[in-house]
């Protein structure tokens, strides 16, 4: 008898609407509750306290909260660097932020750093990164987008790496494939995950 694998685009195509619609459910009351919780949750972590440079996804509409993370980080004294994709490749590279207004919207519609106006991260010790992902599971595997390039990234990048996510998002296992790089750490509105 022939086992049939699954469809793991498939999979992860129905899952990404799933939880598509799970966010655009959330009234903005709620997400803006839960948003506060997860905020709170990091900047009390000893790694968001310790670190000098925080790498950080800029939040679109239905994606937990970085906007405020990114000022209150600067506000903090901390270096900001958040992602550009690179044209034509699967490829982010991170620049330095000084405030909000350093930002324009760019690839897939979101806010994007002015290379024009910011620098280039190169250094990249002493630094954590949010992680964004539409799902994360227990073993802290991610469903992302499905473009790869936050698991291009973290292939190399050898700082802590968290991911943020509604508890409402999580699931106990997620089909991952063998380019997929899961999370070191998981905080949502519920709790504080340490995966490694």
């Amino acid at each position: 008898m022939q086992i049939v694998k699954p469809d793991i685009r498939e999979y992860k195509n129905d899952l990404r609407n799933k939880y598509k619609l799970t966010r655009k459910e959330l009234s903005f009351k709620k997400k803006l509750e839960l948003d506060e919780k997860i905020f709170n949750r990091l900047i009390s972590h000893n790694s968001y306290k310790n670190c000098e440079t925080l790498l950080t996804f800029v939040s679109t509409a239905i994606e937990v909260d970085t906007h405020k993370l990114i000022s209150y980080s600067l506000q903090q004294g901390k270096k900001v660097a958040v992602p550009k994709c690179i044209s034509g490749t699967r490829q982010m590279e991170f620049y330095l932020i000084n405030s909000i207004d350093d930002l324009e919207v760019a690839t897939f519609s979101v806010l994007e750093p002015k290379i024009e106006i910011c620098t280039k991260l190169l250094n990249f010790e002493n630094s954590i990164c949010i992680v964004p992902g539409l799902a994360f599971d227990l073993n802290g595997y991610r469903l992302g987008y499905g473009k790869g390039y936050y698991d291009r990234f973290l292939s190399n990048y050898t700082g802590l790496n968290i991911g943020v996510c509604y508890c409402s998002c999580t699931l106990n296992k997620l089909i991952s494939g063998k380019f997929d790089r899961p999370v070191d750490l998981l905080i949502t509105d519920k709790y504080i995950r340490k995966i490694k």
